[in-house]
């Protein structure tokens, strides 16, 4: 592979991982707006957003709820979905810059 391609496959793993750090991140504290009054579901802008991100984080969460489910009413699932996105970051940095000093 060149090293223009194995950039610019560096570059897109890392936006992609980042947007999935983002959207968690997002759909956490929309939940809490949500869950203290701050945010007002009835209004369908705010009802879109919310609904949007559930639908985007929630194939992600699910999986991990069904093996730790909340304790306390606190879910953790959120907390160990970006542990792993931290992982793959990680291993994805390591994996390009391994791959990119061979390819030199």
């Amino acid at each position: 592979m060149s090293l223009a391609l194995l950039s610019a496959l560096w570059w897109l793993v890392g936006a992609l991982l980042d947007l999935a750090w983002f959207l968690v991140i997002a759909a956490v504290v929309a939940s809490w707006l949500v869950a203290f009054g701050v945010l007002n579901t009835q209004n369908q802008i705010v009802r879109q957003i919310v609904r949007t991100l559930d639908a985007l984080t929630e194939p992600v969460l699910r999986p991990v709820r069904r093996i730790i489910p909340p304790i306390g009413g606190l879910d953790l699932s959120p907390i160990v979905v970006l542990l792993a996105i931290g992982v793959l970051q990680i291993f994805f940095d390591r994996l390009f810059a391994s791959l990119i000093i061979h390819a030199a």
